[in-house]
C-alpha cells in the first residue's frame, strides 16, 4: 500500500506503550484525553486503532484513530441510502484526529486525514462499508472535513460521512 508523504524526519508507525503520550497537546482537551488515556487501551482490545506521526525527536506530532461501526441506512442521505438494505450497514470510523501544537500549520493534519482515508480504503478491500463517518467537535474541524467532500448526516451537522465510492474516486481517480 502507497503512503502518503510525510516531510523528511516525520514517521508515521502504531501507537505503542513506548510512545510519550502525555506530552502531545493540540489545543483541544477531548483530543488530547483520548490519546493520554483511551487510545492504547482501545487499541489493545481491538476497538480501535491508533496511528502515530512522529518527530524526529520521538515526539508525537500527530495521530489518527480508526475503528469499524455501524449506522442505519435511515441515517444516511436518501441517495446514499436507496439501493442499500434497510438494516444497520458497516462504516469505517474516523474516531480522533489531531496534531500537535508544535507542529500546527504545517499541513500534517491533512497528511495525517489522507493516510487515514487511504487506510480506510485499503481496509475496505477486505471489509466492506457503505462509508467513512465522523464526528466534528466544533465549527472550524467540520470545515476542515468539508474541503474533503465530507457531507453532513440528515439531521445530525456535526456527524459527517464520506460514502465509500466517493472514497473509492479520490483513491482510483481513473477507475483502477
Amino acid at each position: 500500500m502507497k503512503q502518503v508523504g510525510f516531510p523528511e524526519g516525520f514517521v508515521l508507525e502504531p501507537l505503542c506503550a513506548t510512545h510519550s503520550r502525555r506530552e502531545f497537546h493540540c489545543g483541544v482537551e477531548a483530543v488530547n484525553q483520548w490519546l493520554w488515556t483511551r487510545a492504547l487501551q482501545n487499541q489493545e482490545k481491538h476497538l480501535s486503532v491508533t496511528k502515530v506521526l512522529t518527530s524526529g525527536k520521538g515526539a508525537i506530532a500527530g495521530y489518527y484513530s480508526l475503528a469499524t461501526g455501524q449506522i442505519d441506512f435511515s441515517d444516511l442521505p436518501a441517495e446514499v441510502a436507496k439501493k442499500l438494505p434497510k438494516r444497520s450497514l458497516p462504516v469505517a470510523v474516523l474516531a480522533w484526529l489531531g496534531v500537535d501544537r508544535t507542529c500546527q500549520g504545517r499541513e500534517l493534519g491533512t497528511r495525517l486525514l489522507a493516510q487515514a482515508l487511504r487506510d480506510c480504503h485499503e481496509a475496505g478491500k477486505t471489509f466492506a462499508f457503505v462509508a467513512v463517518i465522523l464526528d466534528c467537535l466544533d465549527k472550524r474541524s467540520k470545515a476542515f472535513y468539508q474541503r474533503w467532500d465530507f457531507a453532513e448526516l440528515p439531521g445530525n451537522p456535526f456527524r459527517m460521512f464520506l460514502s465509500a465510492a466517493t472514497l473509492k474516486a479520490m483513491m482510483d481517480p481513473a477507475g483502477a
